[in-house]
């Protein structure tokens, strides 16, 4: 289930449901609802001493006169109890974030409606790894929602995450995968100038202006680059990695969230001995630094 919620019930694109939701909310003031999702049900077994008990991952509507969260999350990560640990405690820091700041505006009605829509979605799955992306926004006040923007790769062998540090641990390897990444966001941004028909002036002041933005967010440093998708050849191996860079990072908030896929060739030279095999074969040409 996929669920998008958009702060001003005015606006023609909140979904229907966000706008009853709001309007009940405000307008009968009903009591407010509990917070946090009902509690599953207790398991035929409880878990051993000291383990801690894997998170239903139940999808997430709740309704306050203050506040509107939705969260919805993927069947198939159940499958990864690690994973599901993961996925949940980026949801609810999320979550707790906005219970925070609508306990400081008050419990009226009326006034500012604060709102959490989060999706989680997978994006691969193989007996060697697994790719979930979570994306959506929280708004707190202020002109605009926050960007919730992340990337879980899981090693299910290993039942941990996958970090791009670990993944490419020589800083050379960051040289060149800054260099590629930089090159396409540059060029992005020019064909995005080019569209607008700018003066001069003005676009060589973006041009300044946005190529500092990139300059600084694609730094050749591991946590630079620590929001990356697989993607997979026909047989499960990585053929390429996406990597995300949130707005702000790399871009102005209107920009959105931006990306850039760099191909096996300009990885594998840099790619750690124990990950190499999780890749596709990469063509012999050394890359462009």
């Amino acid at each position: 289930m996929k669920l998008w919620w958009l702060r001003p019930i005015a606006s023609a694109l909140v979904p229907a449901l966000v706008l009853a939701l709001a309007a009940c909310g405000r307008g009968e003031d009903p009591a407010p609802a509990p917070a946090g999702t009902p509690a599953p049900a207790a398991p035929a077994e409880a878990p051993a001493a000291g383990a801690a008990a894997t998170p239903a991952l139940d999808d997430v509507i709740e309704r306050t006169p203050r506040y509107v969260v939705g969260i919805s999350y993927p069947q198939e990560a159940k499958k990864y109890p690690g994973l599901a640990v993961e996925l949940d405690r980026y949801a609810q820091a999320a979550r707790e974030e906005l219970l925070q700041a609508a306990a400081a505006a008050g419990e009226g009605t009326g006034g500012t409606l604060y709102d959490l829509s989060l999706e989680f979605r997978m994006l691969a799955e193989t007996p060697r790894l697994v790719a979930v992306a979570a994306d959506g926004s929280s708004y707190t006040g202020g002109a605009h929602g926050n960007p919730l923007v992340a990337r879980f790769v899981w090693l299910p062998a290993q039942e941990r995450l996958l970090q791009a540090g670990e993944l490419i641990p020589d800083e050379a390897g960051w040289r060149d995968v800054s260099g590629y990444v930089r090159e396409a966001l540059y060029a992005a941004l020019s064909q995005r100038i080019d569209a607008e028909e700018l003066e001069p002036a003005e676009r060589s002041q973006i041009l300044r202006t946005g190529g500092q933005m990139i300059d600084e967010g694609s730094a050749p440093a591991a946590d630079k680059f620590d929001l990356f998708e697989p993607v997979l050849t026909a047989d499960g191996r990585i053929e390429a990695l996406r990597f995300v860079f949130p707005p702000y990072q790399v871009g102005p908030y209107a920009d959105g969230t931006q990306s850039v896929l760099v191909p096996a060739e300009v990885l594998l030279p840099h790619v750690a001995a124990d990950y190499r095999d999780l890749f596709a074969t990469a063509p012999a040409a050394a890359p462009t630094v």
